[in-house]
């Protein structure tokens, strides 16, 4: 053994351990942050079961159908093709002619054009007292009234007859319309004839 003194041995506190109480509450204060995000989330990107609002889609969100997790896809299904349906026949629309025209009797066709045939005498004694426009006026108005009787549907048992004395009587009434016109004193003798030819016929 050495002379050498021995250092001394003396207690002394140990010196405290560092503390990890706050690491451990900032690691559980995060995870329970990224649970309630997480949930968060979840709750606003599930599909629901309650019925849509009018208006919305039926069809889930984008982001919804991309955070749940893919469905299988349904196996393909054969389109069945529409058969084209048969057209019905085209009827034929039977053509019906239409019923011929009563042959009027020669009293109702009396009745029908004495009118007409009474201002015809009327105005050709105006025209033979008068000349120029006054003339022309009252000629163009029994041309009318001839038109009128032309047609007009005479009986078949005087219908050559009134056609021929009425082409007479309208080419009467134009060689007159041509004389007043030029001023001249028209002759209505040629058309009075054949008025009262027409009168005849009809049995006036």
């Amino acid at each position: 053994m050495t002379d050498e003194p021995q250092p001394e041995l003396r207690w002394a506190p140990l010196e405290p351990k560092p503390s990890n109480r706050g690491r451990v509450w900032l690691i559980v204060g995060l995870v329970v942050a990224v649970l309630v995000i997480v949930g968060v989330l979840l709750f606003f990107l599930l599909p629901r079961g309650e019925t849509p609002t009018p208006g919305a889609s039926g069809s889930p969100s984008p982001s919804a159908s991309a955070s749940t997790s893919p469905s299988p896809s349904p196996s393909p299904t054969q389109t069945e093709t529409p058969q084209p349906t048969a057209e019905p026949a085209p009827t034929m629309t039977p053509i019906t002619t239409p019923p011929p025209v009563a042959d009027p009797s020669v009293d109702a066709f009396r009745g029908q054009v004495q009118g007409w045939l009474d201002d015809a005498l009327t105005g050709l004694q105006i025209v033979s007292e008068s000349s120029g426009q006054d003339a022309t006026e009252v000629i163009e108005s029994l041309q009318a009234d001839a038109q009128r009787l032309g047609e007009s549907a005479p009986p078949s048992s005087i219908e050559s007859a009134w056609g021929s004395a009425l082409s007479e009587y309208d080419q009467a009434l134009s060689s007159l319309h041509s004389d007043a016109a030029a001023g001249m004193q028209p002759s209505v003798d040629s058309a009075r004839s054949a008025a009262n030819q027409l009168r005849g016929l009809v049995g006036l």
